[in-house]
């Protein structure tokens, strides 16, 4: 009978009406007293008794709640969310059941991953009880339960898979240890609402060569990239020396352009060689390109 005032309310409003019936039974006592009726005193005998079983018979149940009554050890009915009222000495409250989210961190502590790195994983699952009849009666200890059931999945878990693939698909992580526990709760009617994975420790001297190896492939990369661009450039300059050399007047043209950019610059002075001037004079560049053609027939 200690379960019977597990519920939250239960107690207080059972209490309540006890102390109610008490009162009455006094008022009656002292009536018998008074006008000496033997009647009487059984009214408030009966009473009294009925104010002892009130808080046996009377329960309330909280909105999340889920009480299990079995009649003389047999399941009888699911009660709550509410009042309720059961048989005293027949009717019995199994269990008292949260059907709220819930939640259990568990803990991989030193479990070896698929290429034998002891790592230590903490995850957190939530869960909810769906269905009270089979959480009462399938198994002795839930939480217990799904404590040992999680562990072990997570255990599993890290047993199959690559440190690589754990670091860097977690989310992938959460969704196959919240299959794999749901699959395995459901029979006791616990449903689980999701797992994640709060953190993944390696030891430090792994951690240290995953950095090494880390700034050695960006290193890499930076000078793939570097290669890349040398080569880019190269190919351009290539292109500009052909257009150059089919129109000197485009060269003359770039070579004035350098020179104008260079004297933007306050107090810049620049010398030119004559040959310098004398090539960038259309008329000389124009008989030179001549004189350079072939004479026809």
């Amino acid at each position: 009978m200690h379960n019977y005032f597990k519920a939250s309310g239960g107690s207080r409003f059972s209490l309540l009406l006890a102390a109610v019936a008490l009162a009455a039974a006094a008022l009656v006592a002292s009536l018998a007293y008074d006008g000496g009726s033997r009647s009487l005193y059984a009214v408030a005998a009966g009473l009294v008794i009925v104010a002892f079983l009130i808080p046996q018979a009377v329960l309330v149940a909280g909105q999340w709640e889920r009480a299990v009554v079995l009649r003389l050890g047999k399941l009888s009915a699911i009660r709550g969310p509410g009042l309720f009222v059961i048989v005293p000495f027949i009717d019995e409250v199994a269990s008292w059941l949260d059907q709220r989210i819930q939640t259990t961190e568990i803990n991989a502590e030193k479990a070896l991953s698929k290429d034998t790195v002891p790592v230590n994983i903490d995850a957190i699952v939530f869960w909810q009880i769906h269905d009270p009849e089979r959480a009462a009666l399938e198994i002795a200890n839930y939480r217990q339960a799904i404590t040992q059931v999680a562990q072990t999945s997570l255990r599993e878990m890290v047993g199959s898979s690559l440190l690589s693939t754990l670091l860097a698909e977690r989310k992938q992580g959460d969704q196959l240890l919240r299959d794999d526990i749901g699959r395995k709760t459901a029979d006791w009617g616990v449903a689980v609402i999701s797992v994640e994975i709060k953190d993944i420790g390696v030891p430090p001297g792994l951690q240290d060569a995953m950095s090494r190896q880390a700034q050695a492939e960006r290193e890499r990369l930076a000078r793939v990239l570097l290669g890349q661009a040398e080569q880019e450039i190269a190919q351009k300059f290539v292109e500009a020396a052909d257009i150059y050399a089919r129109s000197p007047a485009a060269l003359q043209l770039r070579a004035m352009n350098i020179i104008y950019e260079t004297t933007k610059e306050r107090g810049a002075t620049i010398l030119i060689p004559t040959a310098m001037i004398d090539a960038m004079n259309p008329g000389t560049t124009m008989g030179i390109v001549a004189a350079a053609q072939p004479a026809p027939g």
